[in-house]
């Protein structure tokens, strides 16, 4: 089985930088891509960004791009999110996702995460003055 565990939540005002780190283990957890959604009182669930394997594509929100960018080490088996400028929106607790196929579902330009896909635990990210 393929175990994710995240940290680098926190507490930071508007406008600051907060670094999330989801490291992998388990099952042929290089083959996997990661992801990232975040789900906040009376939001949708959003899909925030993902980044494959295969191919190293990467995918974000509408809403954080230009801010949010994904990265991977293969080495250590992590995936990293690094959030820059962050907003009171961007306030929501944050899940490390990888989907079962391997590879991100992207459907008519939204990142997709299913029920089925192995999850983290989540990690609070709160911007606030």
């Amino acid at each position: 089985q393929l175990q994710l565990v995240e940290s680098g939540g926190g507490s930071v005002q508007p406008g600051g930088s907060l670094r999330l780190s989801c490291a992998a283990s388990g099952f042929t957890s290089d083959y996997y891509a990661i992801g990232w959604f975040r789900q906040a009182p009376g939001k949708e669930r959003e899909g925030v960004s993902c980044i494959n394997s295969s191919d190293g594509n990467t995918y974000y929100a509408g809403s954080v791009k230009g801010r949010f960018t994904i990265s991977r080490d293969k080495a250590k088996n992590t995936v990293y999110l690094q959030m820059n400028s962050l907003k009171p929106e961007d306030t929501a607790v944050y899940y490390c996702v990888a989907p079962r196929e391997g590879m991100c579902l992207i459907v008519e330009g939204a990142i997709r995460f299913r029920e089925r896909d192995y999850w983290g635990q989540g990690t609070q990210v709160t911007v606030s003055s």
